[in-house]
């Protein structure tokens, strides 16, 4: 199963995000690639603990506020900034689920600050 069918057959009002993708720190602060509308996202605004992916690897963690299904192509890794019904938030871990020879959907999960 896509991801297109899985929305088709599943979410009635599949939701969009803004995201711009982090790219790195620069001389004045964190740089980010310019805002891209990514549709036919599933949204859910559920408190979860999670382990922050840093570049150290310190692992710290964090509460997740809400959590992103993301279709594939998806470009938005840790620390990108990403906004979800009028809010600016950062995404604190990104997640492949493979579908693994399974009838799902490969789609990426972003869990958001």
């Amino acid at each position: 199963m896509t991801w297109d069918e899985f929305l088709a057959a599943c979410i009635p009002q599949p939701a969009s995000i803004l995201v711009e993708a982090y790219e790195g720190s620069g001389a004045y602060g964190d740089v980010y690639g310019p805002a891209t509308t990514v549709d036919g996202c599933v949204v859910e605004d559920t408190r979860r603990l999670v382990r922050v992916q840093t570049q150290d690897a310190a692992g710290a963690e964090q509460v997740s506020q809400t959590t992103v299904a993301a279709p594939p192509g998806t470009v938005a890794p840790p620390g990108s900034r990403v906004t979800v019904r009028g809010r600016t938030t950062r995404v604190l871990v990104a997640s492949w689920l493979d579908a693994h020879g399974h009838d799902l959907p490969e789609h990426w999960e972003l869990a958001l600050e």
